[in-house]
């Protein structure tokens, strides 16, 4: 019994790691006033701390961010390789698209760079479910996690057209791919506080992640989790 359990566990292993990771970090971040991506906690930036979750279940890593931010991204010596987005002033499904239009795996697993409490778990199942979807995304309490996902290339060609009107909303997407919704008896399975949807935008948000970190020990040893 125990040679079979390990056998699963390296096949699922195998699997995931044809996964790629994109992280969005091209936002304005007009709340904060700075780039947000490499704004610290307990000693590690925003970025890195995502970068150090999907390294472990991804088999390439992709930061997708703006023209403007692209030197001091790529700067702070991430983790990954770091591009411009393609579709500037078109939002999160502009890097998306940029971010599946270049990566390597067909699945792509899709975070905003400002999520501190992911849950690699939690990830690790969504991945697990991708390869029957175009999409899988948590839907929690009614409302998508949009950037907390897995997408295929199969909706580059739906993004694209959503981009030439104009239609931005990731939600429109879901209508014209085959999604896998996540509910959330699904999710606190594996985060049943809902921190991996948690992300920083003001100063107050910085606070309390760094709280977090400094009073849980599931968060100050953030890649075990």
């Amino acid at each position: 019994m125990g040679k079979k359990d390990g056998g699963d566990r390296i096949a699922s292993q195998v699997e995931v790691r044809r996964v790629s990771g994109i992280v969005l970090a091209g936002g304005k971040s007009l709340r904060l006033r700075r780039v947000k991506a490499l704004e610290r906690i307990y000693g590690r930036s925003l970025i890195e701390r995502t970068i150090d979750c999907l390294s472990l279940l991804c088999q390439e890593i992709l930061v997708v961010t703006s023209r403007e931010q692209f030197s001091v991204i790529t700067a702070a010596g991430l983790g990954g390789r770091v591009v411009v987005d393609c579709c500037p002033g078109m939002g999160a499904l502009g890097g998306i698209y940029t971010g599946l239009a270049v990566t390597d795996s067909f699945h792509s697993l899709v975070v905003a760079c400002d999520m501190p409490f992911l849950s690699r778990k939690l990830l690790h199942y969504l991945i697990d479910l991708a390869p029957d979807y175009d999409v899988v995304v948590p839907k929690i309490k009614g409302m998508y996690e949009p950037l907390h996902a897995v997408y295929s290339k199969k909706c580059l060609s739906a993004i694209g057209e959503l981009l030439e009107k104009g239609e931005l909303a990731i939600s429109r997407l879901f209508s014209l791919v085959k999604v896998k919704y996540v509910g959330i008896d699904e999710v606190c399975k594996l985060d049943p506080e809902l921190l991996s949807f948690f992300n920083v935008n003001t100063l107050e948000d910085l606070r309390k992640a760094e709280a977090l970190f400094k009073t849980d020990a599931r968060y100050s040893m953030i890649k075990e989790g």
